[in-house]
């Protein structure tokens, strides 16, 4: 049983958890704990930057701090998804890489956004994730004294007087079995709680680090916009590109064929031996024309994408690609076809990339279906250093994916080798019409 499968199993139940997942649960309290009393010593310091911060004093320990702040909060998000499943959305938004400290003060001048977030989480960690961590060792805790104190407290009543557990003032026999039964109550409580403690740790951090919901739709919005219009930009780079190759190629052809043909209608009665040279240059141009147009429309949406589906069009790219290219495909059926064409020619742009740029000799693709995505997985053997950063050819693949919310990560280090990761949102249709 996974991490997130074991906080998942104690959700809903009413009786005690097995051993495993006690101790489990109380080693987690205590690594929460342990992060709070660390956001505690963090907060401390937060507050002394920011009151100073109108002196302009203390602007140039923001970065730091920062820096130091992000590493907690999110290891705080690591755990919260790997132990409960609970994934705390963020929206950080840019910092420029000079003058940082300004732009941080006026950040946390501004409010409501997720740098001032993290600094008022780091605040209140202590005084509300600390007590949620520390509740289920509380409790063990306290019933170890009562234990304690249900032995020892009848042999020192008389000289000490009467040692409380809780409520219980004991002094006797009959206060000590009951300081035993109320300890020993606070152990089960403590040991039904431990495995909570994670999950609900994680729910207050999801209400306290998250974006509001007005903050999440202004960045939905925000994303909609700059989408449409990078998907506009490219739509209109895509039908230039089409007049283009029209102009440039089988408009040309077909205007060279029909001049062909004027001048072996005006031969056809004077010179008829030179009318089948025309004729026969007439019919190269055509066939050169008609090949011309079938690459324009394989541009558009390959045929074989159409016919056969994302994986063999894939393959085909493979097949055509100089590198030796391995492909695994598992896709149980069709994604819709305007998502299907945007994956192939990021896959095609990736490969030809690979091919002209970073030396490789060869190529492993791997394309998956699986929680809701569409997964992709190019790696090749190359230089490295690839960054989307640097060219248009990647930043450009990445900006067709977001059109359909899609996402690129690229790994790259120098010598290589170079991976790219691509997720796609998308429902599959049809079933798939090959094996893999």
């Amino acid at each position: 049983m996974n991490d997130r499968q074991h906080g998942a199993s104690v959700i809903g139940r009413t009786q005690l958890p097995s051993t495993s997942e006690a101790i489990t649960g109380v080693r987690r309290s205590l690594v929460l704990f342990r992060l709070s009393l660390w956001a505690m010593v963090l907060g401390a310091w937060l507050t002394t930057v920011y009151s100073f911060l109108a002196t302009g004093l203390t602007v140039g320990l923001l970065p730091g701090s920062q820096r130091a702040v992000r590493r907690l909060v999110d290891r705080h998000r690591e755990l919260a998804q790997q132990w409960s499943g609970v994934a705390v959305s963020s929206n950080y938004p840019p910092i420029p890489d000079t003058r940082q400290g300004p732009a941080i003060h006026a950040l946390l001048v501004a409010r409501h956004n997720q740098v001032w977030r993290d600094w008022r989480f780091v605040v209140v960690d202590p005084l509300i994730g600390g007590v949620i961590a520390c509740i289920p060792v509380a409790l063990l805790l306290s019933s170890v004294w009562g234990l304690v104190a249900a032995v020892i407290g009848p042999m020192v009543s008389e000289d000490l007087g009467s040692i409380w557990y809780m409520f219980i003032p004991v002094e006797g026999p009959i206060t000590s079995v009951l300081a035993v039964l109320l300890a020993v109550a606070t152990a089960l409580l403590g040991l039904w709680d431990a495995p909570r403690t994670a999950p609900r740790h994680a729910r207050y951090l999801a209400r306290i680090l998250a974006p509001s919901a007005d903050e999440a739709m202004a960045q939905r919005i925000e994303h909609l916009t700059t989408t449409r219009s990078d998907a506009m930009d490219t739509q209109m780079a895509e039908i230039r590109r089409i007049e283009r190759d029209l102009h440039d190629g089988a408009q040309a052809r077909l205007v060279a064929m029909g001049m062909t043909l004027n001048a072996a209608e005006r031969l056809l009665k004077t010179n008829p031996d030179a009318v089948a040279g025309l004729l026969a240059e007439a019919r190269e141009s055509s066939t050169k024309a008609l090949d011309e147009l079938r690459d324009l429309v394989r541009g558009i949406h390959p045929p074989v994408l159409a016919d056969r589906g994302l994986g063999d069009a894939i393959r085909s790219l493979a097949l055509l690609c100089p590198l030796e290219t391995e492909v695994t495909i598992d896709l149980p059926g069709r994604p819709e076809p305007p998502v299907e064409s945007a994956a192939y020619f990021a896959v095609s742009e990736i490969l030809t990339n690979a091919a002209k740029h970073s030396g490789a000799q060869r190529a492993w693709i791997d394309v998956r279906y699986q929680n809701g995505m569409l997964r992709m997985d190019i790696t090749d053997d190359g230089r490295g250093g690839a960054d989307p950063n640097r060219g248009t050819g990647l930043r450009g693949i990445e900006r067709r994916l977001a059109a359909f919310d899609g996402i690129m990560a690229v790994s790259s280090p120098p010598e290589g080798p170079t991976l790219i990761t691509m997720e796609l949102p998308c429902a599959l249709s049809s079933p798939k019409t090959t094996s893999s």
